[in-house]
């Protein structure tokens, strides 16, 4: 992530290791993936919250928004941008963690990695990082794009994984 500050490097580098390793994100592949992933997504680890309100995910019943005020409680948030009541859910049993009554505590340091990690590993795309199914992994994270057909933010994604490949000398 080269245009990841030196602090936010810093803030998230040990407690990312850690869940790296607990989630066998342990491979060049599997942790190139992962990096390029979640570089997306926190847009070089700068947002652990999803800038947007939420109110777009309001009644979002595929997300288990089924409450009022549960999208914007429930917006995206860690490394990965968990979304939804049923996501905070499955994070809060995983983790040991009661996420639905802090949701804001997925913004730690901490619990932002292991939340990413934790989502990658319950949706099994290591498998597809040893394959290097890449487009795969990008639909599973955050869909496709409906007027392109493409993952959504495919460009920025494909670009931050074709330099996380250099830097751990994949081919």
């Amino acid at each position: 992530m080269p245009r990841a500050t030196q602090a936010n490097i810093e803030k998230y580098y040990d407690k990312l290791v850690l869940a790296m390793e607990h989630f066998e994100i342990d491979t060049p592949r599997r942790i190139a993936a992962f990096l390029a992933q979640i570089g997306h997504e926190s847009a070089s680890l700068r947002y652990v919250k999803e800038i947007a309100s939420g109110s777009a995910y309001e009644g979002r019943k595929d997300l288990g928004n089924i409450h009022p005020g549960d999208g914007v409680r429930f917006k995206g948030r860690g490394l990965i941008q968990i979304t939804g009541r049923s996501n905070y859910k499955q994070v809060s049993d995983a983790l040991d963690y009661d996420f639905i009554k802090n949701p804001t505590h997925l913004e730690w340091p901490g619990p932002a990695c292991f939340s990413a990690a934790w989502f990658w590993h319950s949706r099994g795309l290591n498998k597809y990082a040893d394959k290097d199914d890449f487009l795969t992994i990008s639909k599973r994270i955050n869909g496709v794009n409906k007027k392109t057909g493409k993952p959504n933010g495919w460009a920025d994604r494909l670009a931050r994984w074709k330099v996380c490949k250099m830097a751990l000398a994949i081919e």
